[in-house]
């Protein structure tokens, strides 16, 4: 077509700013799971889904066939789990791969975190069904997910990048006595936290205390294999409990974590703060406070702005703060705002961040 003076770029221009669907592949083994997920996904606009299977060995073939743009991906599924499955399509035909997976609350598993280790980028809760208390904001959770995925340019593997030694050099010689490291993260967090916690030594001379944006019911299991994966001594925190050397604390399900002066968790029902709870912002706020200079914070790759604005309050507060770089993250949203803000004294990748964290606390 053409306007009417015969000029065909106006056309071609608005032609080309039409964006194409995200294609999705659904892997469930359920026919009801399979029909929910499509109806979710096929409600936005924005989302096209384009074949389903019904476990993994046909997920492998429907993977090369279809060529989609994100994959869905059940766990627990006949012939073919979703943790081999992800394996294979990972090295047959690399995809961006979201684990939508039942809760186990009765039997809290890491198996699904399993699947990160093979490639998958994150882990969400799959939605029970409409009408359901949560069904809305876990419904919006997985489409939102999948929009932020498509736009990663590179599926990373999580193949750890050697140690430089020249990522000390900026380190002051002597620092203040750091009492605490408070770990923010979410989406490709699970990963780059199991890198920096295997490289941390067993001596570690301070507690680390982390919030993890993880579907509700998986911090149990989230804990379980960050613990197992990285050989650190890891656990879910409790409400009142004296944080220790040496161990790191997970936030759990639907509560916010804070500490206290005393060294204590509290974990409390305030507010969600940007939708979430637990929040980044609601820990590092409670480590300004609470620690000042004594404390090192670190923000991890994740969607979204939680934590920054509370990372610039540490480092206002004499806290060293480290975020980890774009190059490295799934998701450069939270450390990408954190360093807008000025709120970063270091970015690093995760190697570097483990041997800033081992100089800093341990002096060795």
């Amino acid at each position: 077509m053409t306007n009417g003076n015969g000029d065909t770029s106006a056309v071609a221009a608005d032609s080309s700013a039409i964006k194409k669907p995200i294609r999705v592949l659904v892997v469930d083994d359920s026919p009801t799971a399979r029909e929910l997920l499509i109806y979710i996904l096929n409600s936005d606009p924005a989302i096209e889904v384009v074949g389903m299977a019904e476990d993994g060995e046909a997920a492998v073939l429907a993977a090369v066939r279809l060529k989609p743009d994100v994959i869905t991906m059940d766990i627990h599924m006949p012939r073919m789990d979703g943790f081999l499955a992800t394996r294979r399509i990972m090295e047959s035909h690399p995809t961006r791969i979201v684990i939508v997976s039942a809760t186990m609350p009765l039997h809290p598993t890491a198996m699904n975190f399993r699947a990160l280790e093979a490639g998958a980028l994150t882990v969400l809760a799959r939605p029970l069904r409409p009408g359901a208390p949560d069904f809305a904001t876990l419904a919006r959770e997985l489409t939102d997910t999948v929009k932020m995925l498509a736009e990663v340019n590179v599926v990373r593997r999580w193949k750890q990048a050697p140690r430089r030694p020249d990522a000390l050099r900026a380190i002051p010689a002597k620092q203040n006595a750091i009492r605490l490291v408070a770990i923010g993260a979410s989406t490709g967090g699970p990963q780059a936290l199991r890198i920096i916690l295997s490289q941390l030594p067993k001596d570690f001379a301070v507690p680390i205390a982390i919030v993890q944006h993880i579907g509700n019911g998986f911090c149990a299991g989230f804990a379980e294999w960050l613990g197992k994966g990285s050989g650190y001594p890891t656990r879910l925190a409790q409400d009142g409990e004296q944080m220790q050397a040496g161990l790191a604390y997970v936030a759990p399900d639907g509560l916010q974590m804070q500490v206290t002066v005393a060294g204590t968790v509290a974990l409390l029902a305030d507010p969600p703060e940007h939708s979430l709870r637990p929040s980044v912002a609601a820990l590092f706020r409670s480590v300004a406070a609470a620690y000042g200079n004594q404390a090192l914070g670190v923000l991890l790759t994740g969607m979204g702005r939680d934590g920054a604005q509370e990372l610039l309050q540490m480092k206002l507060a004499g806290a060293t703060t480290l975020v980890q770089d774009a190059e490295s993250c799934i998701v450069n949203g939270m450390p990408g705002e954190a360093v807008k803000l000025g709120a970063a004294s270091y970015v690093l990748t995760p190697e570097d961040i483990a041997m800033h964290l081992t100089y800093a606390v341990n002096g060795k």
